[in-house]
């Protein structure tokens, strides 16, 4: 299970997902992958997990980014 792409972030949102759903997805998945990585042995320490700021920024970015440049309209 891979973490949501861009492309994928700003589809979900404007298929109308708010910005706060699509965080939580994303934060969900991303942590989902980090415990798949440390099931390993020497990789037990590795990684960290996302908080909800973190996420909301990230999704954030993609979307402003995209208004930005004029995909919105």
């Amino acid at each position: 299970m891979l973490v949501l792409t861009d492309n994928e972030i700003l589809r979900l949102w404007r298929s109308g997902l708010s910005k706060n759903q699509l965080a939580l997805m994303y934060k969900r998945r991303f942590n989902q992958r980090i415990k798949l990585i440390r099931l390993e042995m020497h990789n037990r320490h590795k990684g960290r997990f996302m908080s909800n700021y973190q996420a909301l920024s990230h999704v954030e970015r993609v979307i402003y980014e995209y208004i930005r440049n004029g995909g919105y309209k």
